[in-house]
C-alpha cells in the first residue's frame, strides 16, 4: 500500500539534503519542532498544509514543486509514467499555430 505521508517525507528529506541543510536548520526556519519534522520526514506523522507550506518556504522550494515530485513518485509506484515536466516542442508548435489562426 502506498502511503502519501511517506512519499511526502522522502521528498522533503531529499530537497533538504540537496540544499545542504540540516533538519535543525529547516525546523528552526519553518518554526516547526525538530522532532515533529523528523517524524514527518520518516513518514510517521502527517503534515498539515500549513506545515508543508512552512517547510517548503524554509527550503526555498515552491510547494507545487514538492507536490509534483510526490505525485511523480506515486505514479511510478503505481506503475504509471509521470507526466513530463516540459511540454514537447511539437505540441507547443501546434498550439502556437492554432492560436495564430484565431
Amino acid at each position: 500500500m502506498i502511503l502519501v505521508r511517506q512519499e511526502i517525507g522522502e521528498v522533503l528529506r531529499d530537497f533538504r539534503q540537496q540544499k545542504g541543510r540540516t533538519l535543525r536548520q529547516v525546523a528552526s526556519r519553518a518554526s516547526v519542532a525538530l522532532g515533529y519534522l523528523s517524524e514527518v520526514e520518516r513518514g510517521q506523522k502527517e503534515a498539515s498544509s500549513e506545515i508543508l507550506a512552512s517547510v517548503a518556504e524554509a527550503l526555498d522550494v515552491p510547494i507545487s514543486t514538492i507536490m509534483r515530485e510526490v505525485g511523480d513518485r506515486i505514479s511510478v509506484l503505481e506503475g504509471m509514467h509521470p507526466f513530463p515536466d516540459v511540454v514537447p516542442d511539437d505540441l507547443v508548435a501546434s498550439v502556437d499555430a492554432e492560436l495564430s489562426l484565431r
